[in-house]
């Protein structure tokens, strides 16, 4: 039934610009940007899996947020790269719709990692003589299974959703992926109740998630009144780098999906900052302010040139 109301098989995504030359800037700059996101993703994934330093919740809790926006990246980049230098950015309907259930799959997963991430910080702060209890491995994996079903009850939503729009005439979509957002507005009905959906699933998770984030931090630096000079150094160094990665998430997200369906000019570019800025400035952000990810870094670098040269 579903498919009787649909008339269009297939999508074409304007992109972020129709300009040639832009284009061409689209196609280097994102590659870039893209390459880098791998690179820095793995990079952490490797150290953290190789590391015997590194197996703390904490970053246990990293090696999934790397691995989360690796894959949240590639849902996006690649295809804003290729379509960058195609004349006719196609994509099926089938792929659109994979596309919304990969999207938010992942974005949503990134969310339940920082919220993981928060209360491991706030167990190891607030509570360091009951942590090794608490935070056990066994709890990590439970939590971390947790949040993936969460995921994909989210975006399992989502797609639903999607599925649900009758599409009847124009197949433009004003964006370089396909979501619901851009998708209502070429639904052939009335998308008041489907956009309230919307805002109640995916604005909800975003917003309430940012407020619990920010509680837990700001509960978290309230704390640190009672520790060393050394304890609220190191302990500051790590959560504001927890915080710059939520602000840098959640902006965007509260921008993008808890408002009435309303077009702006900014859309697109705080998109890009969320489902490609954000992926890759997270292993800059987690290497640079963590001495101890460095060093894990520079001693698997001695290990395998020290192995190359005896060969």
């Amino acid at each position: 039934m579903m498919h009787q109301k649909n008339n269009v098989t297939e999508f074409i995504l304007l992109g972020l610009t129709q300009d040639p030359l832009r284009q061409k800037m689209v196609f280097l700059i994102f590659l870039i940007f893209y390459v880098g996101t791998v690179a820095g993703n793995m990079l952490i994934i490797v150290t953290i899996k190789c590391s015997l330093s590194l197996g703390s919740p904490m970053y246990f809790f990293l090696f999934y947020l790397s691995f989360t926006d690796f894959c949240f990246s590639t849902t996006t980049a690649p295809r804003l790269i290729v379509d960058a230098l195609s004349a006719k950015k196609l994509i099926s309907y089938s792929e659109c719709m994979t596309q919304i259930f990969a999207l938010h799959l992942f974005g949503c997963m990134e969310i339940f990692v920082l919220i993981l991430m928060a209360v491991d910080r706030y167990v190891a702060i607030c509570k360091p003589l009951h942590y090794p209890r608490i935070m056990r491995r066994q709890v990590c994996l439970i939590l971390i299974i947790l949040a993936w079903i969460g995921s994909f009850i989210h975006s399992t939503a989502q797609i639903i959703l999607a599925l649900r729009l009758p599409f009847c005439g124009p197949n433009l979509i004003d964006h370089y992926f396909c979501d619901l957002q851009p998708l209502l507005k070429l639904a052939c009905m009335d998308i008041y109740v489907m956009n309230l959906l919307v805002v109640s699933n995916s604005g909800a998770i975003c917003s309430s998630s940012f407020m619990i984030l920010m509680i837990s931090y700001i509960v978290i630096l309230h704390s640190l009144r009672n520790h060393s000079a050394e304890g609220r150094r190191k302990a500051l160094s790590t959560c504001t780098s927890h915080i710059i990665v939520v602000v840098l998430f959640f902006g965007p997200c509260i921008f993008i999906y808890t408002r009435p369906p309303t077009t702006f000019p900014m859309d697109k570019m705080v998109s890009v900052f969320y489902t490609i800025g954000t992926p890759f400035l997270n292993p800059l952000i987690y290497t640079l302010r963590n001495a101890k990810v460095k060093n894990a870094m520079r001693k698997l670098w001695c290990v395998k040139t020290a192995s190359e040269s005896k060969r």
